[in-house]
């Protein structure tokens, strides 16, 4: 980036968002709208090795805000997510830590808001089993004391009530099903992938199966494995 004196500010053609930079007449870099606020570009303003060193560090720290911020905007994302989508994008450390500290600030990216949305989500549309959440926040790179505070708060049925529930859903779909062994094991897996214990689900299956009339086998917990 050379040295010099600003001599004209110039909205891109094809992006209203970058501006160019002229310096000393001659076209010197592209920056960011924000960049140019924040640093305050002004024509006939001088440009020394510091400040376009200083420059150079805005600008990168905004493109990676700006990444990070089209990934939270298909959906809530983790701390630990974005750092490692900037950090495959090629971003430094310093730059990733004060996109994130930016982005904290600004409500984007908070960790608490990012598990309540996933478990809510989650028992919306795919129901899990408590420990089946608390992994999957964790992979996200969620603290487990943070996992555990917001699932406490959040599960307020307990992990049977949720399992019946589900199950109850799903049992129309196996409606045909004529022996109780298929029906264990079709229902069965249905739920053990969603996370719940074989000591939860059986009970469950046993009572929808003699609702149905049925009259339960011998159990073979070794079902519930198969897929």
């Amino acid at each position: 980036m050379p040295e010099g004196t600003i001599t004209a500010l110039r909205a891109q053609e094809h992006d209203a968002q970058r501006v160019n930079v002229y310096i000393d007449h001659t076209f010197a870099f592209g920056v960011s709208l924000a960049t140019v606020a924040r640093e305050q570009l002004y024509v006939g303003m001088h440009l020394d090795a510091a400040t376009c060193a200083r420059i150079e560090v805005a600008e990168s720290v905004e493109r990676a805000t700006q990444i990070a911020v089209r990934a939270i905007e298909s959906r809530p994302r983790s701390v630990a997510e974005i750092r490692d989508r900037l950090q495959r994008k090629g971003f430094a450390p310093e730059t990733i830590d004060a996109a994130v500290e930016r982005l904290h600030a600004s409500g984007l990216l908070d960790d608490a808001a990012f598990a309540r949305f996933w478990v809510e989500n989650r028992q919306m549309c795919r129901p899990r089993a408590r420990h089946a959440l608390a992994n999957e926040l964790q992979r996200k790179g969620v603290n487990a004391e943070l996992v555990a505070s917001t699932l406490d708060a959040m599960l307020t049925s307990d992990e049977a009530a949720r399992a019946e529930t589900l199950a109850r859903a799903a049992a129309q779909r196996y409606a045909a099903v004529a022996d109780y062994q298929t029906f264990l094991r079709r229902l069965g897996g249905y739920l053990q992938r969603r996370g719940f214990s074989a000591a939860t689900i059986l009970p469950i299956v046993e009572r929808l199966w003699r609702e149905r009339g049925g009259d339960p086998d011998v159990v073979d917990r070794s079902l519930l494995t198969e897929q």
